[in-house]
């Protein structure tokens, strides 16, 4: 038992063991408390040997020191730090006020750590092992450090407020009996939320969380075998880049934020499950940098809605699910022909975008492809909106490929009709598109007309009143309709010549109706 008396204001009270006495006044001190035995095998908090009652302290002296401790040594800073410390029992700071600089390393706590609706400056657990680390609504006015800790059953963040930087740098997460592996819904982080080479074990769930800089999961390795997905962001807020990017490996300065530089061994970002970030803002980029997306044909990448005005889709191809940007907006789009899905893959309904930024070949006949696949359905919008940023961008023969496209593309949809019309107008003026194949036709029916009527039989309906016969005048006053050349009228055709003078003009007709149909379908693009 411990009485809470002593001999004098802030000495141990009576009833504390030897390493909780240490404890104590390293506590008034501000000093490192460290019951490493100097082996790496033993001291390894996630290792299998057991750490005895001398390395051991309670969770309620550690609570008492937190929440109401003795006050420090003159000339001193109470801090609690501790370093190779078992800590027995549930520790419950539930509520409290936690004063106090708390830095624990390489400590092994037996049960769960309880924080909900606690207050700290600053915290820093950092390669420790953890049963389950419950901290919802949790507040810290500094830092929230979590580096190269196990938790075993799951963290819960849940409204947390972290004042500065949330760090989760090469942390294992386990699921809990929900199948979350970290809960944080709701929470908001003042600055970075660096999460590099973090492993889960079950859904990350950020919906609705704000992060005031950046987010990085570089070189993290996120899954879910016992849910849909692995990573459950929608409406997250992050006002700068999201990163799902790879990190060196082997070097500590590349898991700060930085892009290993070439020729550093790298750790992709690798999932195993789906992605959800919909409704999604960043405020200065979505990086996919060659990120690995292991997907059911159930799955999806699903941006549905996200605005940013960067999205550089350079991941890997996924053999399997969907990718989804159904109503994104985006100003750049950075992507490479080998990043997209194929066909059934891709879902790009109300996606926007204001420029293209390949990179690597991406030609013409590939970026067909990718709306093609895009689209296994009909959909003009798409289409219109690659032309209109090739367009935009001064690539004016490649706008009107994509626009012939559609059409083509569209033929398909209609009946047997409509479908010949549209096959007579794409052979012929390629719906208006190609205008000089109208001329090339022109030319073509003028000179056949012009050989076959310079041999016809052509006595004048009016002796007299005829001008002087030109085959070639003749043929094109056929040809033009409406237009008169003064030739057409004056002469007697018979037999078979009468029936090629009316194909002439049937042939003239066509043409110029195709004309005006893609002359208006220009204006109206226009």
């Amino acid at each position: 038992m411990v009485d809470g008396t002593g001999t004098g204001i802030g000495d141990p009270p009576d009833g504390l063991t030897g390493a909780e006495i240490g404890m104590w006044q390293a506590f008034r001190n501000g000093s490192v408390y460290d019951l490493r035995s100097g082996d790496p095998d033993v001291d390894d908090p996630h290792g299998g040997h057991a750490w005895g009652p001398e390395r051991s302290v309670r969770a309620r002296i550690v609570a008492w020191l937190l929440l109401d401790g003795p006050p420090a040594l003159s000339g001193r800073v109470s801090s609690l730090k501790l370093q190779g410390v078992q800590i027995i029992d549930v520790l419950d700071v539930a509520g409290g006020g936690v004063v106090p600089y708390v830095e624990m390393k390489q400590c092994r706590f037996e049960k769960e750590i309880l924080m909900p609706e606690a207050r700290f400056t600053t915290l820093r657990l950092v390669d420790c092992s953890v049963p389950r680390l419950e901290a919802a609504r949790v507040h810290t006015e500094g830092d929230l450090h979590l580096p190269r800790c196990r938790f075993h059953n799951g963290v819960r963040l849940t409204d947390a407020h972290i004042g500065t930087d949330l760090l989760l740098n090469q942390a294992v997460v386990y699921r809990d009996r929900r199948g979350k592996s970290i809960m944080a819904d709701g929470m908001s982080v003042g600055q970075d939320l660096q999460a590099e080479m973090l492993e889960t074990h079950g859904e990350l769930s950020l919906r609705g969380a704000t992060v005031g800089v950046s987010l990085s999961l570089r070189g993290s390795r996120l899954s879910n075998a016992y849910g849909r997905r692995a990573l459950n962001a929608p409406q997250l807020t992050v006002e700068r880049t999201l990163y799902l990017t790879p990190a060196g490996v082997g070097n500590p300065l590349q898991t700060s934020g930085s892009t290993p530089a070439r020729g550093t061994r790298v750790q992709r970002f690798e999932c195993q499950g789906g992605v959800r970030l919909d409704d999604g803002r960043f405020g200065d980029a979505v990086d996919l940098d060659q990120a690995r997306f292991h997907l059911e044909n159930d799955q999806e990448v699903s941006l549905r809605r996200i605005q940013t005005p960067e999205l550089r889709f350079l991941c890997e191809r996924p053999e399997r699910g969907r990718i989804v940007l159904s109503g994104a907006k985006v100003v750049n789009l950075i992507d490479r022909a080998v990043s997209w899905p194929g066909p059934g893959g891709l879902r790009v309904g109300g996606f926007t975008y204001e420029n293209l930024i390949p990179s690597g070949p991406f030609p013409l006949a590939r970026r067909l492809e990718w709306l093609s696949a895009a689209t296994p359905e009909y959909s003009p919008e798409p289409y219109e909106r690659l032309a209109t940023v090739l367009r935009n961008s001064g690539e004016d023969a490649d706008a009107r490929e994509v626009l012939l496209a559609k059409q083509r593309r569209r033929r398909e949809t209609l009946p047997p009709a409509a479908k010949i019309w549209g096959y007579i107008q794409d052979w012929t003026v390629a719906y208006g598109y190609r205008p000089g194949r109208a001329a090339v036709w022109m030319a073509v029916l003028w000179a056949a007309g012009t050989l076959a009527f310079s041999h016809a039989s052509h006595p004048p309906v009016k002796p007299g009143e005829a001008p002087n016969w030109s085959p070639a005048l003749f043929s094109l006053d056929l040809i033009l309709p409406v237009i008169d050349l003064g030739q057409d009228g004056f002469w007697k055709l018979r037999g078979g010549w009468q029936w090629a003078a009316t194909v002439l003009i049937l042939l003239g007709w066509i043409l110029a109706t195709t004309v005006a149909a893609g002359a208006t379908r220009l204006l109206r693009r226009g």
